[in-house]
């Protein structure tokens, strides 16, 4: 369980400037909300890309073409890797988080499949 801050709390910043943790600061203010923007259009990518599947996966289903394609997952895999490489963004974080990405792409597709149904009906 996480303890509340105290209103008193005091900050230290890189340049030994207190602040306590309830005043405001506008450039801290200014890049949590850019950061939220990023964190939005991350969610939509992902929603897109679940979107993009569910549509892969009901034409896998009509012409009968086996959901797993093991050769695509690598391709996306060392994708991730080479985008980490030239990034400075470590490999193994992009790996697991295209783990998690792909294990939920293909339940879903497993689930399109399986039932039929492309969206919410």
């Amino acid at each position: 369980m996480l303890m509340p801050i105290p209103e008193d709390l005091v900050v230290i910043s890189k340049d030994d400037s207190a602040h306590t943790a309830t005043t405001p600061n506008p450039d801290l203010e200014f890049l949590r909300s850019k950061l939220d923007d990023i964190d939005w259009r991350l969610l939509e990518c992902l929603h897109e890309r679940i979107s993009c599947c569910v549509d892969i996966a009901d034409l896998k289903r009509r012409d009968g073409i086996a959901m797993m394609a093991p050769h695509r997952i690598a391709v996306v895999q060392e994708r991730a890797a080479q985008y980490a490489a030239d990034h400075d963004i470590d490999g193994d974080f992009l790996r697991r988080l295209y783990d998690l990405v792909i294990a939920e792409t293909c339940r879903v597709e497993d689930l399109v499949i399986s039932t039929g149904l492309t969206r919410a009906e």
